[in-house]
């Protein structure tokens, strides 16, 4: 038996919602990268858009929203783990800054 009901999952329209959020927020990083302005924030910038699509993923596309907190817990800890990999990586190889 499923451990969960069927109202506990989001309606379909919620889902294509989410996605066009996605969407936008993709298309948003293609413009920001493109504004010369923004070059020295550029980083900052993407890291958290980035952050925002992995929650909105892990949280409707992956239910982490209606699971229990160590799993939340498990997911967040893999972010925080690879957006410290990436900055490091970007801080050995000199393309931290602008």
């Amino acid at each position: 038996m499923n451990s969960h009901s069927a109202g506990s999952h989001p309606s379909t329209r919620l889902y294509i919602a989410i996605a066009v959020i996605l969407a936008a927020l993709t298309a948003l990083e293609v413009m920001v990268f493109y504004i010369e302005a923004l070059a020295p924030v550029l980083i900052p910038i993407l890291l958290v858009m980035m952050a925002a699509k992995f929650a909105l993923v892990a949280m409707f596309f992956m239910h982490l929203k209606s699971d229990g907190p160590l799993l939340t817990g498990v997911f967040a800890w893999g972010l925080f783990i690879a957006t410290a990999i990436v900055v490091g990586l970007m801080a050995i190889f000199g393309k931290l800054g602008g």
